[in-house]
């Protein structure tokens, strides 16, 4: 059970995906050990620093690319990873790039870093700075980073926003294996 917030027309968890299944039930593997996460070729989650007591709750899970685009599908019923379109039309719909980072960030500095610039929450979306993975873990505090499902060529596509801007960025993860966080959208 996730909250939801409606932004324009569209329906947002207000919540990152804390799923440890596909939407047929099969499990996607915890993978802990760095070595092995950045081997990966199928899908796998974790909790950053590998601790889902302090971090689970927070942040929800790290997913790679192919547990993204398994065809069992990440998403709850009714809900889907949301497209690059998608992400665009969220953000258009606040004003462009250079301002909805900060109108979707939670605001204050529990979560994020000083300043937290620009974030207002206005939008009730509560973005979180819940890092990624890559081999290892990037430090908490100063960037969300979230998958799209798209795809373009060799680029995976995705968004960015940062504890010092205001602004949402376009984010094309190097790598299939690095973990990001998931923000479902409603069918």
């Amino acid at each position: 059970i996730y909250s939801t917030v409606t932004i324009g027309t569209q329906v947002w968890m207000v919540e990152n995906l804390k799923t440890i299944k596909y939407r047929n039930g099969d499990p996607i593997p915890n993978v802990t050990i760095d070595s092995n996460w950045a081997a990966l070729t199928t899908g796998a989650y974790c909790w950053f620093s590998n601790d889902a007591v302090t971090y689970k709750a927070i942040y929800g899970g790290l997913y790679n690319w192919y547990a993204v685009a398994d065809s069992r599908n990440i998403a709850p019923t009714g809900w889907h990873v949301p497209t690059d379109a998608e992400w665009t039309t969220l953000t258009t719909y606040l004003g462009g790039n250079n301002i909805a980072g900060g109108m979707l960030k939670e605001t204050g500095t529990i979560h994020w870093g000083m300043p937290n610039t620009g974030a207002t929450n206005v939008t009730g979306f509560t973005a979180l700075p819940g890092s990624l993975r890559e081999v290892g873990f990037f430090p908490t505090g100063h960037y969300g980073y979230w998958w799209a499902s798209t795809q373009i060529a060799a680029s995976i596509l995705g968004r960015a926003i940062s504890y010092d801007q205001n602004s949402v960025s376009l984010n094309t993860p190097p790598a299939r294996t690095y973990g990001l966080s998931v923000r479902c959208v409603k069918d």
